[in-house]
């Protein structure tokens, strides 16, 4: 008999003890993630960004060299709701991607769209800006008055690398040729010298440059897609993911940033400053 409570006793305490172990294995699953982006920004005490200068208005390089614009200004309320120094490093915008995967940046401002293809390579947060893709043409040009008139052989289509309407105008178009540019403001000046007849970009951008540029270039009515653009970290880096997506739903529509919306694309004053 008591050999058998022996036994019994000792069962009970290796299930008790099975029981604790698997009690602390749960608990440290539930532990932050350390290695997240948003817990390398506190300990190091600065929010390190990655962006593309030249797509008005959401980055842009002031005459003082002096990074601005609407995902700037976004930037810089992430790092100040952290208590962090904002730093600003330039990229070509097929670039990014790489210096986010190695770690030089801790997250992408360049209003990147969502895309399938980029999911696979980043995290985005969610959308923080919709937009869509428009059609800039010469202001002299009255040949092209629909998407379906760009799409002929010999027609010319500039678009930047590795952006959506890069993306879009390959998959679109199939008979005009589409040129990669490094980015829009060298696009914009290849259809003013007439070395392209169209350039496909975001639509906020070409209204900007419309307004830089009155009696030279004009915007084709409509948009041939929409996009979401999205703040990109690391793959799988979901504690972050999480951290801006809670941030975003605060800030989107506060005063700050109808504030910023208002400064960027209700106003050109601002337009006076870039660096051309």
């Amino acid at each position: 008999m008591k050999k058998w409570l022996a036994a019994l006793l000792m069962i009970t305490m290796l299930v008790v003890a099975g029981c604790g172990n698997g009690g602390d294995t749960g608990s440290s699953a539930g532990k932050s993630d350390n290695n997240s982006t948003i817990q390398k920004i506190i300990k190091a005490k600065k929010l390190v960004i990655g962006t593309n200068p030249g797509y008005f208005p959401f980055e842009m390089v002031d005459s003082k060299g002096k990074f601005i614009g609407y995902d700037i200004d976004v930037a810089q309320a992430i790092a100040d709701n952290l208590g962090v120094k904002l730093e600003v490093k330039q990229y070509g915008f097929d670039g990014l991607v790489p210096a986010l995967q190695t770690g030089e940046i801790d997250m992408i401002f360049a209003g990147m769209s969502i895309t399938g293809e980029r999911a696979l390579a980043v995290s985005f947060a969610n959308p923080y800006y919709k937009t869509g893709q428009g059609i800039m043409l010469q202001s002299k040009n009255n040949d092209i008055k629909s998407f379906d008139d760009l799409d002929k052989k010999g027609t010319k289509i500039a678009a930047q690398i590795a952006t959506t309407g890069s993306l879009i105008s390959k998959s679109m178009f199939k008979n005009a040729e589409i040129k990669d540019y490094e980015d829009f403001p060298a696009a914009a000046l290849a259809l003013q010298s007439g070395q392209v007849d169209a350039v496909i970009y975001d639509e906020p951008a070409i209204q900007v440059y419309n307004l830089q540029h009155v009696g030279k270039v004009k915007k084709l009515e409509g948009v041939i897609s929409s996009d979401n653009l999205g703040l990109a970290v690391q793959k799988n880096d979901f504690e972050s993911v999480q951290w801006l997506n809670s941030f975003l739903h605060s800030y989107i529509d506060s005063p700050a940033e109808l504030e910023s919306r208002a400064k960027w694309f209700e106003n050109s004053e601002w337009l006076k400053t870039v660096k051309e």
